[in-house]
């Protein structure tokens, strides 16, 4: 039996502070007990060494003579039910694809689990099919573009129970693969890693990802959706796959990965965090991610899916304030500081609860029409809530509002005809005007929401 790899140069460790030699040893060791024969390195060409860190070359290199041995083999009948599905998604990753296919068959042979690695190729021009179809991995053609469609294309086929998805970057540690089974055995719906937890290696991720970023968007998404997730972003997880049928994933791009997160969340999965490192990425190129691009793709996905922060609470707070305000403006002027306000003032108060109103509208469009199309869990307490606020009541409510205003608006003309319709006191006056606009305008808006509620809401019923 022969091991092709690197010969390490004196004093060179190949493997690092993530793969001791005893890895490689021990790799070497099993193969050659398997075949009663001593194991040789022959060194490579450097016109080979060029193209793959030593390093990295040597771990395939081991890991590759361990998956060759009969010893490794799996009998036919312990592999007729495959339990896991190890998923990636992948561009043009002919650099790391090979060692990632390789831990992660060694981490499903080491743990006697049945499993199989998909491989969702997302249009690679280099060797990433090739490599992939010689170390027996699953190869699934995915035309559509994006993180999200490449995933989505590969879990479609995955014949697992369960499934692990993880970057072909090389920056995740594929050995880890048990962590997630073992949860998922357990009865967890989705088992996230978290690198922070875990432990994130020297220039694996960048300082404004690392301490702001990833940070803070997270803490948003706890915020926003009441997750109790430490590390929304990181791309080694694993999930029950009829619980991944039960979210709908509807996301093409990176936002995938948080849609995940997010709807596991509203749908009340049972969701573990288990602890994973994070590595220096492999590759020579720059990596799909863009910092600014994706996040603001995350922070945008984050206001889409939840109408309370995007719509319902602004409008609530516009609402409060311009109320407030106008009641305390309406009898007379206000001087604070000896700073006045008037009417002028009031307008913008009207203006306020108008804004606010409208926002309020918004989010009740947003849900109802989430809810009817999937992209968000059925809602009970806005239910219960629409069993009470019903179109007869809007138009009640609508109808009321316009009465007072055009009621005040007839008092203001008759204000003004007393006046033989000449000048006014205009601050009189537009305590009168305004709140009756308002009023109008509001009472309008109400029947028209009404209305536009109930054809949103015909197909709930």
């Amino acid at each position: 039996m022969v091991v092709v790899g690197c010969a390490p140069e004196s004093g060179f460790d190949p493997l690092g502070s993530k793969f001791p030699t005893r890895v490689i040893r021990s790799s070497l060791d099993s193969v050659a007990r398997a075949n009663d024969r001593v194991p040789v390195i022959i060194p490579v060409p450097e016109s080979r060494r060029a193209h793959v860190p030593q390093k990295r070359f040597m771990v395939a290199g081991a890991l590759r003579a361990e998956a060759d041995s009969p010893a490794a083999e799996l009998p036919v009948e312990e592999v007729k039910t495959i339990e896991v599905s190890v998923v990636m998604p992948c561009l043009n990753e002919a650099e790391t694809l090979e060692i990632c296919i390789l831990k992660a068959q060694r981490a499903l042979r080491e743990a006697n689990i049945a499993g199989e690695v998909v491989i969702a190729d997302n249009g690679s021009t280099d060797r990433s099919v090739e490599i992939a179809e010689r170390l027996g991995a699953r190869v699934v053609n995915v035309r559509a573009k994006g993180y999200g469609n490449a995933l989505m294309g590969g879990i479609a086929v995955a014949r697992g129970h369960y499934v692990v998805m993880g970057d072909a970057d090389d920056s995740y540690d594929f050995g880890h693969i048990p962590r997630f089974v073992e949860q998922l055995r357990n009865g967890a719906d989705v088992v996230m890693g978290n690198r922070f937890r875990g432990g994130i290696q020297k220039d694996a991720m960048p300082a404004l990802h690392r301490y702001f970023g990833n940070p803070a968007l997270t803490s948003l998404g706890r915020i926003f959706f009441r997750s109790s997730v430490g590390d929304f972003y990181c791309g080694l997880r694993g999930f029950r796959k009829d619980a991944y049928q039960q979210m709908a994933l509807r996301t093409t791009g990176m936002e995938f990965a948080t849609e995940m997160v997010v709807k596991a969340t509203l749908l009340q999965l049972r969701i573990v965090e288990v602890p994973t490192t994070l590595s220096p990425d492999g590759r020579k190129r720059p990596p799909h991610l863009r910092t600014w691009r994706d996040g603001w793709r995350t922070l945008r996905f984050f206001l889409l899916y939840s109408p309370r922060w995007l719509f319902l609470y602004p409008g609530i707070a516009l609402m409060l304030v311009g109320t407030v305000l106008g009641l305390w403006l309406l009898p007379r002027a206000r001087t604070v500081g000896g700073v006045t306000f008037d009417v002028h003032t009031l307008l913008y108060a009207a203006v306020f609860v108008l804004l606010g109103f409208q926002a309020i509208a918004f989010a009740c469009f947003t849900k109802i029409f989430a809810i009817s199309e999937g992209l968000l869990p059925p809602d009970a307490a806005l239910d219960e809530l629409f069993r009470y606020v019903t179109l007869e009541v809007g138009l009640a409510v609508g109808t009321g509002l316009t009465i007072v205003g055009f009621g005040a608006s007839l008092y203001a003309i008759s204000s003004w005809g007393a006046q033989h319709f000449g000048m006014l006191n205009y601050s009189r006056t537009m305590r009168i005007v305004i709140p009756a606009a308002l009023c109008l305008t509001l009472g309008a808006q109400t029947i028209f929401t009404s209305f536009f509620l109930s054809v949103l809401g015909m197909r709930r019923k």
